[in-house]
C-alpha cells in the first residue's frame, strides 16, 4: 500500500481518471451501436444523425486522449463507409 502523500494522491487521481474514461468509452460504444442499428434499418436520416453524434463523441474522446487518434480516425472512417452504403 502507498505510504507517501504523493503516491496516495496519484492513486486518487488514477481512480478519478479511470471513472471518467470509462464513462467516455461507454458513451462512444453506445453511439457506435446506435449508428450500426440505424444503418441496419436503412434509415438514411437517422443514420446520418447517429453518425454525427458518434463522430463528435469520438473526436472529443481522441482530443482528451481517452482513445488514440488513429483508432478514432479508423472508427469514423468505418462509420462513414457504412453510412455511404445505404442506397
Amino acid at each position: 500500500m502507498a505510504h507517501t502523500q504523493s503516491t496516495k494522491k496519484r492513486i486518487r487521481q488514477t481512480i478519478a481518471r479511470t471513472a471518467i474514461n470509462r464513462s467516455v468509452l461507454s458513451r462512444v460504444r453506445t453511439l457506435r451501436k446506435k449508428l450500426a442499428a440505424a444503418v441496419e434499418s436503412k434509415d438514411k436520416e437517422a443514420a446520418a444523425a447517429a453518425y454525427n453524434a458518434f463522430a463528435s463523441a469520438i473526436d472529443k474522446a481522441a482530443k482528451r486522449g481517452t482513445v488514440p487518434a488513429n483508432r478514432a480516425a479508423n472508427y469514423k472512417s468505418k462509420g462513414a463507409k457504412s453510412l455511404a452504403s445505404i442506397a
